[in-house]
């Protein structure tokens, strides 16, 4: 063979006989088998190649190689050699459950190119030595000749050799929203994929007739295979979480080892005991280490993905419930995302009036209305006729059943036959009225369909006709006025109305129809040339969801920039987004693929913030785009539904993929699937996220100031020269059971009023701002005055050692629980969330006071945590320094808001 078939990227440029020719084929022949079985060993299966990606043992390796993780690992190693098998057992477990977690989360990850790989057809009718035979798609060679029929999946990548009435779903390869007419003629080299007639690409759907196309390419030499090369190469984001908590966990291994260092170096300037030195720097690291953070962080993001399921949200990693709430611009696909995916009629013109439709969808419920009236419509007046006409000249078939009303054949016939079902016409009683006798179908040369109906008592038998304005137009000499009675046509005027339909997004067919001599049995193409009677116009949209146009403008209010990215036409685009809210009226600014890809990286980004809508993208112009978008510092979500925006879905910080018509493809690239297809749902999953983000961050202002508090008393100690108020093993209790039974509650704090109409944060943004550092400083001062006093108050009053650091426990404790209040939102006081709005709190704080009477009191544990019985004066004043604390913070809080 000549040319090898993975180099040629431009058979549609070249006609059929040249294509044949240098595929060594036979249009009527095909391969013979020999030639076949060579060619097969040559190119190998037309298959994917498998995923290949990191082993278990690495990816499980790679949920502990976090700073965070090994600042834990080495708590426990300290732990465990002081002989505290109990709290190194503890520590080890968090770290096992939070590797567990992420392991099994990242798992469900790798389908994604498995699943792309399976989504070649299992069989396809191949011609074989002049036979037709069916074959295994994966036994497909260059060369071979394919037969294709409605209800087909095209099993590699064809140029058509011949068609009749052939069309072709391509939604999930290039996003336009109507079923595409097939061609044999060759088309110019530069023609964009999405405008390829004459192509049959693998996987796309055959809607209607039947053609011929010979194999151009297999595997990964389709185009659905580039798009697994597209995605193979895109290396996985880490999320703004991860990278936010990356940082913030160096900061505070650098922190802890430079209090350990600062500890153990003023004690050995002190000339204290070099094993009491060193004890000292242990316990001061060991209380530096928010034991409970990775916990915090995997039970808070669990929640969260609880949150988002019942909000139809399936979230499939761990980390992806934050990043919708970090999000700043959100780029969806058009077609089923912000659209019903159901064309729908929404203009009819007749006579000189323009009618509305209400309702979408099949659903044929809905109102025929004129200048806000509701309009009864006669099967005689022009109105009535057009619906009739767009009804009986059809071929489809609407059915109801469990899951809504489904569409047999072309959905725009669909639209017509719902439309006239709004007007009160029955297509089973109107077929019977006037059967039809012949068509003439719609071929694409001719651009429109005629249809002969018999009316039966001898009348004349008539013929109705729907098709391209200009193609109908030139039939018709009469047109019918608004009273139903024939007419001179204007045909200027009616070639306006058609432009300025189409301006507004629709897709525009005139309907008309004429007369043939009741013994005509037959219907000729040579009959339909002319004199027909023009009825009218309808206009037709896939239009956007109700709740996406309130979505839309949900997100738009809270920050988020909403872009509409689609493979369909730029003006249909363009006035879907106008409906949406997406663009000034008229003017919401549409830039196209092939514009696109005329500018240089740094014209993109600007154009990124100046565009709302994005038309006729290729699956490499829709990632190019998501990259140019973080390359500004954005982080960005992407949704969509087909094959043609996995790649895109994969480099986003956030993919989102629907999960009632998205392909499996889709899906496995995402993070988050909708189980609704909705994009309102995205709105929902954005204020979740935020919620999230929002418990995390107070979960870390609140645990910070007691490991803060720990280290300084630990260090005041030592440059006092005094002996430890807490004990290493003391710290380690107050850590794990306040984190787990404390800090924790605040992962089930409700949402804080106002959530959704404050901007997104700022990517760049630490989560600790300098706001919450000075108070993270204020509380640890706070505890280490408190506690640091109160132990000392203790000793000077007779009490013994153990009691003194008893107390010292106590206050640590007490001081968190009473923080913990003032931790229910980082600006505004408690009582405006609702003073018993998160009842785990109360339950928390509960059981927490429970286990320090037993700390306190308990032999058992007297003995294991070295503390000892204190008395109600003790108590009483660890209290009053815990409400003095909430006070101070409240009263910080309250200046800082005004």
């Amino acid at each position: 063979m000549p040319l090898n078939h993975q180099e040629k990227e431009t058979w549609h440029g070249l006609s059929v006989q040249d294509v044949l020719a240098m595929l060594q084929s036979d249009r009527d022949h095909g391969l013979d088998p020999a030639e076949a079985a060579r060619r097969l060993a040559r190119h190998g299966p037309n298959e994917l190649p498998a995923a290949q990606g990191a082993g278990p043992l690495r990816r499980l390796f790679m949920q502990i190689n976090q700073p965070l993780v090994w600042l834990l690992l080495a708590a426990g190693a300290v732990t465990t050699a002081l002989g505290e098998w109990v709290d190194a057992g503890v520590i080890l477990g968090v770290v096992a459950v939070n590797a567990i977690v992420g392991f099994a989360q990242e798992a469900k990850a790798l389908k994604a190119l498995a699943a792309l790989a399976g989504s070649l057809v299992s069989h396809a009718l191949v011609l074989r030595g002049g036979i037709q035979e069916t074959l295994a798609a994966r036994e497909l060679v260059p060369g071979d000749i394919v037969l294709l029929q409605a209800g087909d999946k095209a099993p590699a990548d064809l140029r058509l050799v011949s068609s009749r009435e052939l069309r072709l779903d391509e939604s999930a390869l290039t996003g336009e929203s109507l079923p595409v007419d097939k061609n044999a003629e060759a088309l110019p080299a530069s023609t964009m994929l999405a405008e390829r007639a004459n192509m049959v690409y693998s996987s796309t759907l055959v809607t209607h007739g039947h053609g011929r196309g010979v194999v151009v390419a297999i595997g990964a030499a389709t185009e659905i295979g580039r798009i697994n090369r597209l995605m193979s190469e895109i290396e996985e984001l880490k999320t703004p979480l991860t990278r936010k908590m990356a940082r913030f966990s160096h900061l505070v291994l650098w922190a802890v080892i430079a209090l350990a260092g600062a500890t153990f170096g003023v004690g050995l300037l002190r000339g204290q005991p070099l094993a009491e030195t060193f004890m000292a720097a242990v316990a001061l690291a060991v209380g530096a280490i928010p034991e409970g953070l990775p916990a915090a962080l995997t039970i808070t993001l669990a929640i969260g993905v609880a949150r988002m399921a019942r909000r139809k949200a399936i979230i499939r990693r761990l980390p992806a419930v934050e990043t919708l709430g970090s999000t700043t611009v959100i780029c969806t696909d058009k077609t089923g995302t912000l659209t019903q995916n159901q064309m729908t009629v929404v203009e009819v013109f007749s006579g000189s009036r323009l009618y509305q439709l209400t309702g979408v969808g099949y659903d044929p419920v809905g109102e025929i209305m004129q200048e806000d009236a509701k309009v009864e419509v006669s099967r005689h007046s022009a109105l009535g006729e057009v619906l009739l006409a767009g009804m009986l000249c059809n071929d489809s078939q609407l059915r109801q059943d469990e899951d809504g009303w489904q569409v047999l054949g072309d959905p725009t016939e669909a639209a017509l036959l719902t439309a006239a079902a709004k007007a009160g016409f029955f297509l089973e009683e109107e077929r019977r009225r006037r059967p039809q006798l012949d068509a003439i179908p719609f071929q694409s040369e001719n651009q429109f369909m005629a249809t002969l109906h018999d009316p039966g008592a001898g009348l004349p038998r008539t013929i109705f006709m729907k098709g391209a304005v200009e193609k109908v137009l030139a039939r018709c000499t009469l047109a019918l006025n608004d009273l139903g009675v024939q007419e001179e046509l204007d045909a200027a005027g009616i070639l306006a109305q058609a432009e300025e339909m189409a301006r507004r997004g629709l897709r525009v067919l005139a309907l008309a129809k004429g007369e043939r001599p009741p013994d005509d049995p037959s219907l000729e193409y040579s009959e339909v040339e002319c004199c027909f009677t023009l009825l009218g116009l309808v206009g037709m949209i896939d239009p956007p969801r109700p709740e996406a146009v309130a979505a839309v403008a949900s997100c738009q209010a809270a920050g988020v920039r909403v872009k509409m990215i689609t493979g369909d036409h730029a003006l249909t685009a363009g006035a879907v987004a106008e409906r949406l809210g997406m663009g000034a009226a008229g003017a919401a600014p549409v830039l196209t693929g092939r514009e696109v890809e005329s500018l240089s990286d740094s014209e993109l980004e600007q154009a990124t913030q100046d565009t709302a809508v994005f038309a006729r993208m290729t699956p490499e112009e829709k990632l190019r785009l998501v990259r140019a978008l973080q390359a500004r510092g954005e982080i960005v979500s992407m949704t969509g539904d087909g094959v043609n925006d996995a790649p895109a879905l994969k480099q986003a910080d956030i993919g989102v993929a629907m999960g009632v018509a998205g392909t499996e493809v889709a899906k496995e690239a995402a993070d988050i699937v909708l189980a609704d297809d909705n994009f309102a749902t995205i709105a929902a999953a954005v204020e979740e996220g935020r919620g999230v983000f929002d418990n995390l961050v107070k979960f870390i202002v609140w645990t910070l100031p007691t490991n803060l508090g720990e280290g300084l008393v630990i260090l005041a100690a030592i440059v006092a020269g005094v002996t430890l108020p807490i004990l290493p093993v003391q710290i380690l209790w107050i850590n794990m059971t306040t984190a787990v039974l404390l800090g924790l509650t605040l992962a089930f704090e409700p949402k804080e009023p106002g959530i959704m109409t404050r901007p997104p944060r700022d990517p760049g943004q630490p989560i600790l701002t300098g706001v919450l550092i000075q108070r993270l400083g204020l509380v640890g001062a706070l505890l280490l005055g408190t506690s640091f006093g109160l132990f000392e108050w203790e000793l000077a009053h007779g009490g013994e050692l153990a009691q003194a650091r008893t107390l010292a426990v106590n206050v640590f404790v007490l001081v968190e629980t009473a923080y913990l209040f003032n931790c229910r939102s980082l600006t505004i006081p408690p009582a405006a969330l609702g003073l018993f709005s998160n009842p785990w709190l109360y339950l928390g704080a509960g059981i927490m006071l429970g286990l320090q009477l037993l700390f306190t009191y308990w032999g058992p544990m007297n003995w294991l945590f070295q503390s000892a019985p204190i008395s109600g004066r003790a108590w009483l004043l660890a209290a009053a320094g815990a409400v003095a604390c909430y006070l101070i913070v409240e009263t910080e809080k309250f200046l800082r808001r005004r």
